[in-house]
């Protein structure tokens, strides 16, 4: 089915998109467990993050770190069986998991999910949890529960030892809506004036450009290009004090349609259609 005419959001997010593709490694995930908490924390037993590092006992080399540069779902496959070639299922000790960030870990459950024909897509914002008073910037999973009629937040980098370090009180398979802020969202709020964009981002970067990069992210993401935290390229590298009125508008517009809803999806497809070439480079075309 093709993505173009397809006007049907489940159906459109069941299908991989040419990020989350797992190419000829898709069977390797058909043996994966098929409840969501054991998926999880399989995908926690394959991967360790970036900066997270350290807490397991594991101290990277740069080019263990450079794995955090991995953009597909087959290349992040290709790794972990580099790592270690036994079944994905199994889990590995921490020096033998893939390295990436939260990113990773949301674009492989998305992955899976979607090889399930689930509709699944992830989602690029902010964290309300890690750090009190500010917003963090962070990737989480959305898939469809069927049964229920909605999309469901998962945090699938959250293991044991972070919800007790971060003092999670919530359940990051079902997570409240409050605890994750989208990047349209943020947008919105920073705009209105409702929150200082001082508050949002990560380490020491931090204001409303940065925000702005997570709201494009998210845009993107929701028209399944899951692109790099670190990806700098077009209109997320152009400050907004450079930036001209209609580029302006166009910021907003895209914070305003990224929802997620129903409502919003064909209009979604439309300005994506509309403004790929100010978003992206031309080899995701």
């Amino acid at each position: 089915m093709s993505d173009t005419f397809n006007f049907d959001p489940l159906a459109y997010y069941a299908i991989q998109g040419q990020i989350s593709n797992p190419g000829e490694f898709a069977s390797y995930l058909d043996d994966l467990p098929k409840a969501l908490p054991d998926l999880v924390q399989t995908i926690q037993g394959v991967m360790l993050h970036l900066h997270w590092a350290e807490r397991y006992g594991v101290s990277l080399s740069p080019a263990r770190k450079e794995e955090a540069n991995l953009r597909t779902a087959r290349d992040r496959i290709a790794k972990i069986l580099t790592l270690d070639d036994t079944s994905l299922a199994q889990s590995r000790p921490h020096h033998q998991k893939t390295v990436g960030t939260c990113r990773d870990f949301t674009l492989l459950l998305v992955s899976i999910l979607r090889h399930r024909g689930i509709p699944a897509r992830a989602r690029a914002g902010f964290g309300t949890y890690f750090n009190e008073g500010f917003f963090e910037d962070h990737w989480v999973c959305e898939y469809w529960h069927t049964e229920q009629a909605r999309w469901i937040m998962v945090d699938p980098q959250l293991d044991a030892l972070q919800i007790e370090t971060l003092a999670i009180n919530f359940d990051p398979l079902d997570m409240p809506r409050t605890k994750f802020v989208t990047g349209g969202q943020a947008w919105q709020m920073c705009r209105s004036k409702r929150v200082d964009p001082k508050r949002f981002g990560i380490f020491r970067m931090r204001g409303l450009d940065f925000v702005k990069g997570d709201m494009i992210r998210d845009f993107l993401s929701l028209n399944k290009i899951e692109i790099l935290p670190w990806d700098n390229f077009m209109l997320i590298d152009k400050s907004i004090t450079k930036m001209h009125t209609a580029e302006r508008d166009l910021m907003d517009r895209l914070a305003q349609i990224s929802t997620g809803e129903e409502r919003d999806f064909i209009l979604l497809r439309a300005a994506f259609t509309a403004n790929q070439e100010k978003l992206l480079p031309n080899y995701f075309f």
